[in-house]
């Protein structure tokens, strides 16, 4: 009588306080292939839109942050766990992770950021044309404006010099459109595969030795994760250096144009918020970034032979190495 009466009460416990009856916490799943700067700064971005609308893991959110650590069958069964674990939506941080995101999941919501080119990826044919559970940022690079501030900077430049990834779909996509740009320039790009990050020093050693006036590094997660060592292979050969995106300036580049990443994963944050508050995700098209930032820094500058004009310097968002440099006797 007494074992009935404990496997009863113990079935009530069950019935009324169980798992199955605790309140639901929504569950995001956000993961990035790599450690890369850029994919960095978008998924703090991502998660200050949610802590900005009162969303704070651990406490009304749940933010299951993952890193393929550039292992893209990692990122392959980060993407799966994700579905088995049945959570809420998905933030997918670059290319990698939106591929693998489509190829185990047609329902969940897929919410992405810093993809280069998502209809190459597979979640649409336009920015209204697009998979009924996936929509998100656009990062295409301004790469036009980019090459012709190189052009700007180094009238005599012929000869552009780049590193990419042939496994990363992004990558190749932004080498095309950077060969056409540069033809209508009048220049002419000159690249050198690179199969992981170990290989990035000797590959920017290889893409020197052929003879190019500048590198103007694309976009590209592998490379943006090891940014360090091409810089370190411009100072040395007084190569000047253009970046991507904007923070390159911190890790060697003289200069970079593009997208302030921190915006774009905050912007990506707003759609999913509103994908959460059960707006149709059908109906949210896939958006781009507009603003332009330019960014300087005087001490790579120097090192790579350098000098910006006073027009130049009134038009960068951010300089870096004012004070040290001595080209800190320009006129604002």
């Amino acid at each position: 009588m007494r074992k009935a009466l404990i496997l009863i009460l113990l079935s009530l416990f069950l019935l009324f306080c169980g798992p199955n009856n605790q309140e639901h916490v929504f569950t995001v799943g956000i993961f990035q292939v790599n450690e890369a700067p850029h994919l960095n700064e978008a998924r703090k971005g991502f998660i200050h839109a949610f802590e900005d609308n009162g969303l704070v893991d651990g406490v009304n959110v749940r933010l299951v942050i993952r890193n393929g650590e550039g292992d893209i069958a990692e990122v392959q069964k980060i993407a799966q766990d994700f579905v088995r674990e049945k959570v809420d939506m998905i933030c997918a941080l670059s290319t990698p992770c939106l591929q693998a995101a489509l190829n185990f999941s047609n329902e969940i919501p897929i919410i992405f950021t810093s993809v280069a080119n998502p209809y190459r990826a597979g979640a649409g044919r336009s920015p209204e044309d697009h998979l009924s559970n996936v929509t998100g940022i656009a990062s295409t690079g301004p790469i036009k404006q980019a090459l012709a501030f190189v052009k700007e900077i180094l009238p005599e430049t012929k000869r552009i010099g780049t590193l990419w990834t042939p496994s990363e779909l992004n990558s190749k996509y932004y080498l095309e459109l950077c060969r056409k740009e540069a033809r209508e320039l009048g220049l002419e790009v000159v690249a050198v595969p690179v199969a992981n990050r170990s290989e990035v020093f000797l590959s920017a050693q290889i893409l020197i030795n052929k003879k190019i006036d500048a590198i103007y590094q694309i976009s590209d997660n592998t490379i943006n994760a090891s940014f360090e060592a091409l810089g370190e292979v411009a100072e040395e050969n007084s190569i000047p250096l253009f970046g991507g995106f904007p923070p390159l300036t911190h890790l060697g580049a003289c200069a970079a144009i593009g997208w302030d990443f921190f915006d774009m994963g905050y912007k990506t944050g707003k759609i999913a918020l509103r994908v959460k508050n059960n707006e149709s995700l059908s109906s949210i098209p896939i958006q781009y970034m507009e603003k332009i930032k330019l960014h300087l820094n005087l001490l790579a500058a120097e090192k790579q032979g350098i000098e910006f004009s006073d027009d130049i310097l009134k038009r960068a968002d951010e300089i870096l190495g004012m004070e040290e440099s001595s080209l800190d006797n320009f006129e604002f």
